[in-house]
């Protein structure tokens, strides 16, 4: 169906942490500051970034899976850099 269907999988990862920067852009130009309808999102999709990278250690093939631990270590933590910031985003002045 897809021409290329690793790629596709090995991009999920940092297509999601983008579209957290996109929601969070969005969803505070619409909502009010620290709105369940911009945070719930957020919230789920560090931890699916997780386990998508899991996923592909998983579902690797011999080297690979050496390769896709080291992807995973590298953007873990950014994703958690950017996930923070997109909460403290979110949340705007809620919290002062």
């Amino acid at each position: 169906m897809f021409p290329y269907p690793e790629q596709y999988r090995l991009a999920t990862p940092p297509l999601t942490t983008s579209f957290m920067v996109f929601w969070a852009l969005l969803s505070h130009s619409i909502f009010a500051d620290a709105s369940p309808l911009a945070l719930y999102p957020l919230l789920a999709l560090f931890p699916l970034v997780i386990l998508v990278h899991v996923f592909l250690i998983w579902n690797a093939q011999g080297l690979s899976r050496l390769d896709q631990g080291f992807y995973a270590l590298v953007h873990i933590p950014l994703a958690f850099v950017v996930w923070t910031f997109t909460i403290m985003h979110v949340n705007g002045n809620a919290f002062s």
